[in-house]
């Protein structure tokens, strides 16, 4: 079912209480240069052909998605870059396209954990003549789809990325921000339905791990805690 405006709508008078992760103005306070600055090369996969084709999930405004494009420039400086950044927030992804100059970005309202999202990523990338992505990028975005749709969609998400791509450059939420988004949103008088019942809690960053490293892929690279203590991962496929 197709979510409305006041699914997406923050909680009471707490932009904080955002259920999907939606924030209004997010890099004002998590800096998108701050993410850029935990990057390195060797996350990334080694050019194949003349173009990368990139899958940003979760894009918010774009902001990310546009520096992580000019990061990716210099990794591959002779390469064409192209970028699908999906949000499901389409108040967020019409602010992302109206500041949008550059045509290899591409800014998209879609529903990762829907049949109707799977089949416009796999169709976008077909449509491009590749079978893969060759960087799926998901930034903070796991414990959105765990929290609001339960722990088989995210089972389920994170297969889907690492068959659809060569490489999963992934930011996972430990439990405790599970905790914190609960609280923020039961201090705005809501409270997520699902929480109680997931059965993936205090473990879910190895879940994560354990579901992207299985027969698929390999850990190569954990960056460095960031000033609001997450780490971002890098898996590649096997050869």
């Amino acid at each position: 079912m197709p979510l409305n405006i006041e699914d997406l709508s923050f909680t009471g008078n707490n932009p904080g209480a955002a259920r999907f992760g939606n924030f209004i103005n997010y890099y004002s306070f998590h800096s998108s240069k701050e993410r850029i600055n935990n990057l390195h090369p060797k996350m990334f996969p080694p050019a194949e052909s003349e173009q990368i084709h990139c899958l940003d999930i979760g894009c918010n405004s774009g902001e990310l998605t546009k520096e992580l494009h000019v990061y990716l420039k210099n990794i591959y400086p002779k390469m064409e870059i192209k970028v699908l950044a999906i949000d499901i927030d389409p108040t967020l992804i019409e602010r992302a396209q109206e500041q949008n100059i550059n045509r290899n970005i591409s800014f998209v309202t879609s529903d990762i954990t829907t049949e109707t999202g799977y089949k416009f990523i796999k169709d976008y990338i077909q449509n491009e003549k590749k079978d893969k992505f060759d960087i799926i990028f998901c930034f903070s975005v796991t414990m959105w789809i765990h929290i609001n749709n339960g722990d088989l969609a995210l089972q389920n998400m994170l297969k889907f990325i690492k068959e659809n791509s060569r490489s999963v450059i992934i930011e996972p939420q430990p439990w405790k921000c599970y905790k914190n988004a609960q609280r923020r949103m039961k201090r705005s008088g809501k409270y997520f339905e699902l929480y109680n019942s997931l059965q993936i809690r205090d473990n879910v960053d190895k879940v994560i791990e354990d579901i992207l490293t299985n027969q698929t892929h390999v850990k190569v690279y954990e960056s460095p805690r960031s000033s609001w203590n997450r780490i971002i991962q890098s898996y590649y496929i096997k050869e």
